[in-house]
């Protein structure tokens, strides 16, 4: 899966800027993929909470926090995307009258994922839900609570003693079986149609973010900062500033920032070397953020459309939950990332030549992505 990458350790700087970034574009996603999820029963648009403070301290005009910490009923943003591919994978079988055992509606196949936590437990929740089977495979590393978490969402777990990487490769080889189907949330050559139906279900999250800024008098955002595991939820933020037409003033769209741990920095190290790498992955809090292989669909979205990658340390993530916390938003250390992110990004001996390259003045609007809640992640390292 990924024969075209090599191992690496991280060899470069924690930070990498292309602000030409905002001039390219891409497609826009569907548009049916919001009305599907305001189908569903429970759907509501989770909060995004601006916080003063946070603006003062970093000085922007405004900070907004998109709060994940409560989507359809679980602690994090990856419903959206696993009950989008569910919905695609029923309705594409419905549709040819087969399931690979003779039921229309597909109750005879298995899901099969790898996960290092939210995505094995939405894929889980979007079996039970369609009278599914479900088989998560779950790297080391991943605290207790959440791999019971997934198992009391009725699904088989099977533990991995290895990363993130691992993990996958042992998921996409079980599938092979005659009633098993892939939902894996990153990509590689050959495998790129479901996770790309993922990639579409997060769409709803930046639809959201539009109207709650529009109806906040907040207007388009200057900078919208995204925690990256494997990229695909920073592949949705692309296509979605980048797929829109110009603002009727010329002015580009938001600058995009992605944010990785120090430990499992691959999309930073693949930016830097201008091509997919695999890298070694240490230990992390950002236990959702421990991928050492960027997904191979998301990869040129992120190459072209992303303006920066900045990669942050666990003290930099504790400090931004307890920071979170305290101002009312329960963030998990992966979406609490985006905060230390944006904090390494504006302060400190580089920020005038950061903010430069993001384009960031004093009036400016930044959202920020906090994309799990502390029950997501209740890692026992997560205070430092």
């Amino acid at each position: 899966m990924t024969d075209n990458a090599h191992s690496t350790a991280l060899l470069t700087p924690s930070w990498f800027a292309r602000p030409a970034a905002r001039s390219w574009t891409c497609a826009s996603g569907p548009a049916e993929v919001r009305r599907f999820h305001a189908a569903l029963p429970g759907y509501a648009p989770t909060p995004l909470t601006e916080l003063p403070r946070l603006a003062a301290e970093l000085g922007v005009g405004r900070i907004f926090v998109k709060d994940e910490s409560s989507r359809l009923g679980l602690p994090a943003f990856k419903a959206l995307g696993a009950f989008w591919a569910v919905h695609r994978i029923l309705a594409e079988r419905a549709a040819e009258g087969r399931d690979g055992t003779g039921s229309l509606n597909g109750t005879g196949i298995t899901l099969v994922t790898a996960t290092d936590g939210n995505h094995g437990r939405a894929l889980a929740r979007a079996g039970r839900d369609n009278g599914l089977r479900t088989r998560v495979f779950v790297p080391s590393g991943v605290h207790p609570a959440a791999v019971a978490a997934i198992e009391g969402e009725g699904a088989e777990v099977v533990r991995v003693a290895g990363p993130y990487d691992e993990a996958v490769r042992q998921a996409a080889e079980a599938a092979r079986a005659a009633d098993a189907v892939l939902v894996q949330d990153t990509a590689w050559p050959g495998y790129e149609r479901i996770p790309g139906w993922i990639v579409e279900g997060y769409s709803t999250l930046f639809a959201e973010i539009d109207e709650q800024l529009a109806a906040a008098g907040a207007g388009a955002p200057g900078l919208v900062t995204v925690p990256v595991g494997v990229g695909s939820l920073a592949q949705a933020a692309v296509t979605h500033y980048r797929g829109r037409p110009p603002a009727a003033d010329g002015r580009p769209g938001p600058a995009l920032l992605a944010v990785e741990p120090e430990a499992a920095a691959s999309l930073l190290e693949s930016l830097t070397r201008g091509e997919p790498v695999t890298i070694t992955t240490g230990e992390t809090a950002m236990a959702g953020l421990n991928c050492g292989t960027p997904s191979a669909l998301a990869w040129p979205f992120l190459r072209d459309g992303l303006d920066a990658a900045v990669a942050v340390g666990e003290a930099g993530a504790a400090r931004a939950m307890a920071d979170l916390d305290a101002l009312g938003v329960p963030s998990g250390p992966c979406g609490a990332a985006s905060l230390a992110g944006l904090r390494a990004a504006l302060s400190g001996p580089e920020a005038v030549a950061r903010r430069a390259a993001l384009g960031i003045g004093p009036e400016s609007t930044v959202v920020l992505l906090s994309t799990e809640g502390r029950e997501a992640n209740p890692h026992a390292t997560a205070t430092g």
